[in-house]
């Protein structure tokens, strides 16, 4: 219990001052995905417009944005900057803002920091970092607050997914190598929000997308956690940024140089492991050519820093996201840190496909609790959408969505997926954004204007189970 009252007070202390009034708040938030980080899926005229294709196995044929680059050496970085100029603009932006939403997760690739790519053998669009920082200061001024979320890894994180980047059924994260550039681009990203001024609305930074979900696929995971943890908390200590429990030891004279020069120091340091060291040290020339490209070289290399800086928070999918004794997040924590669940209806295995075998489900959910009891507390769920495994009405989607929402806001809050999808003849018009698209759903009113309100408070009362009853059973007038 100590775990989780700590990571509860330390809630209210993670933002910049800016969004210190949301701190209290429930999150309310969408997810940017196909933005920088596309899926075919969402957007398929416009993908097969850019030059992609199509086919029932996304390993087969040009369905990503590794695939697209290996097909189009030469114009891939002009084709997804379109792409990037036009799937999210500062108009959206201005609609989250008058919809009440507080909360973006923006997924991004490992490739977002271009150096880490083993080019020829890894191809991927570059250019993403400027449009990044100009969508970040373009929600950082609508005071909305962010997560930076690690969505697709090196070596890729899991088989058969158009999210990683890179469909492949050999998924290579999980080796010392991959663990490693995953987190010099953790090590990258934690000084970009203390130094870049477009990250200032960013609040926290998710390790890793949606893992293999049988741990006994994922060696060494639980040592990837620690570390990363380690990493942000690392950075922050060279920054002059207090972290429970731990001190750099460096001198004044040291502590107040420029920050480069600092991790340098810090990257020898007895304070942390081998490992943590090493990536200190990668993340160096890596964050001095970003300065360079980026105008924040004198942020990186020249000006003292000054210590009155929060740290951010960290973010994992929760324990019970794996199963076969996977290892516990909670256990690396070090600070404040947050849990995210994701959960789908549509994909089976959830519940029955009906609706009132949906709604008896999710009005009845324990994953915060079970997480809960574990440590994993404060836990978000980062995604959610309204699609079903039958043809859903639009009276169910009224209730089916308030549901969700009514049991999600029992926790830390909920971010939706996605923003948007497309609307075209490949989509049936607006069959595919009925149900994934947050602004669509919005226009046909299943979302309330208000994110945290709900068309009927009561919708969950003929779904609780009895608690009276000795098993577990609706209420009769389900």
């Amino acid at each position: 219990m100590r775990n989780l009252f700590f990571t509860l007070s330390l809630f209210s202390a993670i933002f910049s001052p800016a969004l210190a009034r949301r701190a209290t708040e429930k999150i309310y938030g969408v997810n940017l995905g196909s933005w920088l980080l596309l899926e075919a899926w969402m957007l398929p005229q416009e993908w097969l417009d850019m030059g992609g294709q199509d086919c029932a196995d996304c390993s087969a044929c040009i369905m990503t944005e590794h695939s697209f680059a290996k097909a189009y050496p030469d114009t891939v970085d002009a084709t997804f900057a379109k792409h990037w100029e036009t799937w999210f603009t500062q108009d959206h932006v201005q609609q989250f803002k008058e919809d009440g939403i507080n909360t973006v997760r923006l997924p991004l690739g490992y490739w977002i920091v271009e150096a880490l790519v083993d080019r020829p053998t890894e191809s991927y669009p570059r250019g993403g970092l400027t449009y990044l920082r100009r969508g970040l200061s373009w929600l950082q001024d609508a005071g909305i607050q962010v997560i930076l979320d690690h969505h697709a890894l090196p070596g890729v994180q899991v088989a058969g997914q158009e999210f990683t980047g890179n469909c492949t059924n050999d998924p290579q994260f999980y080796t010392p190598y991959n663990y490693h550039r995953a987190l010099v681009w953790t090590a990258v990203m934690t000084a970009l929000t203390h130094l870049d001024p477009t990250f200032g609305s960013v609040f926290a930074i998710e390790a890793i997308n949606e893992p293999i979900m049988d741990a006994s696929k994922t060696p060494g995971y639980g040592d990837f956690q620690k570390n990363f943890v380690q990493t942000v908390r690392a950075v922050e200590l060279v920054l002059g940024i207090s972290v429970p429990h731990m001190s750099l030891g460096l001198s004044p004279s040291t502590s107040t140089s420029n920050f480069t020069a600092a991790l340098g120091t810090a990257s020898t340091a007895s304070l942390f492991n081998p490992e943590v060291r090493s990536v200190l040290k990668d993340a160096i020339p890596i964050l001095l050519d970003i300065g360079k490209d980026c105008g924040i070289e004198v942020a990186l290399t020249f000006a003292p820093f000054k210590t009155s800086r929060s740290p951010i928070m960290t973010n994992f999918m929760d324990i019970n996201w794996q199963y076969n004794n996977p290892s516990n997040p909670a256990d690396a924590a070090i600070g404040s840190q947050g849990y995210d669940n994701h959960l789908y209806y549509s994909y089976g295995g959830v519940a029955d496909a009906n609706p009132t075998a949906y709604l008896t489900s999710v009005c009845n959910l324990q994953r915060i609790q079970n997480d809960a009891a574990v440590g994993n507390s404060p836990l978000w769920f980062g995604e959610w959408g309204l699609p079903t495994q039958f043809n859903a009405t639009d009276e169910f989607l009224y209730k089916w969505a308030d549901a969700q929402k009514l049991a999600y806001s029992q926790g830390a809050g909920w971010i939706f997926w996605n923003f948007k999808t497309e609307i075209s003849s490949l989509t049936h018009g607006n069959a595919l954004a009925r149900q994934w698209s947050y602004l669509e759903g919005r226009n046909l009113g299943f979302l309330t204007k208000d994110p945290a309100a709900l068309h009927d408070p009561n919708v969950c009362v003929p779904y609780i189970y009895n608690n009276t009853a000795t098993s577990a059973t609706p209420s009769p007038t389900a």
